[in-house]
């Protein structure tokens, strides 16, 4: 599947990938309905309040970005590093090379917004400090393989979630900017810490604070934002310099804060497929 179809097309122009991408819509969306239930249901859990055809043109759009962010994860595969200089731009990225500069390294937050994708091949290109991405292996071997190899291309390093704690014992005292993902649902909501998200109680990883809190280091958003189709933009934000003032879920709150600021600018950019709150009524006792 890899050789005789996602890496030849993966070669095509972006021009005619977006053709591709409307037929994708057509047959995702209107013919098949796909997932439609679990973003009809997120919809309506997150935006009480607005009618259903506001909603509506919520999923309407979000399908047509979600077609458009397939094919670009596919073009990743061969994508230049002319190309993705052209398509994202980081419009701060001194915010991070004042903290090389000082031999800081740092916690960076951010979502599975606008493309996660193409930032982390952009980013370590535009920001002067060596990024090391925390990420879930995917179930298939061979996929989670070459995902990693397409990400890792122009500098981005990857660790798993589960050799994480490793990595750093073996790294201590090198210079990174450690990026996790914020708003994906844990496997076992027993071992998270709940917040709120978009205005439902919601389980979340912990990893970001624990990691800020252990090392004291500090703790970076970065936002991200499309500009048109096809091209990207994003900006860095400090959110903490002094990550133990915080209790506990505290600094977790604030990154999944941030990241709900930018899916009420702009919904349809938000990952709404994703079964965020599968866990949201297993809340332990104890936690309650």
């Amino acid at each position: 599947m890899f050789w005789l179809f996602l890496k030849p097309l993966s070669l095509l122009p972006y021009f005619i990938l977006y053709r591709i991408s409307d037929l994708a819509f057509f047959i995702l969306y209107v013919c098949m309905g796909y997932r439609k239930k679990v973003v009809t249901y997120n919809l309506e859990l997150v935006f009480p309040t607005k009618t259903k055809k506001e909603r509506e043109q919520i999923a309407w759009d979000f399908y047509r970005h979600f077609c458009d962010l397939i094919l670009e994860v596919i073009k990743n595969f061969s994508v230049t590093e002319s190309q993705l200089r052209a398509r994202f731009v980081m419009h701060n990225p001194e915010l991070l090379k004042n903290f090389a500069e000082k031999g800081q390294s740092i916690i960076l937050c951010g979502g599975h917004y606008a493309n996660w994708e193409m930032w982390a091949l952009a980013a370590p290109m535009q920001c002067q400090m060596p990024l090391v991405g925390i990420y879930k292996r995917l179930s298939n071997p061979y996929f989670d393989r070459k995902m990693r190899e397409s990400r890792k291309k122009y500098g981005m390093q990857l660790v798993s979630t589960r050799a994480t704690k490793e990595y750093l014992e073996e790294h201590q005292g090198e210079l990174m900017g450690m990026v996790f993902a914020v708003d994906q649902s844990p496997a076992d909501p027993k071992k998270c810490v709940w917040i709120d998200f978009l205005g439902i109680e919601t389980p979340a990883y912990y990893g970001a604070e624990k990691y800020a809190k252990e090392l004291n280091l500090p703790v970076v958003f970065g936002h991200l934002n499309k500009v048109k189709r096809g091209y990207y933009e994003s900006y860095f934000e400090v959110l903490t310099e002094n990550p133990r003032d915080f209790k506990e879920g505290g600094l977790i709150q604030l990154a999944n804060d941030r990241v709900a600021d930018d899916i009420y600018k702009e919904p349809y950019l938000w990952l709404w497929t994703h079964k965020r709150w599968k866990h949201k009524d297993k809340k332990p006792k104890e936690q309650q």
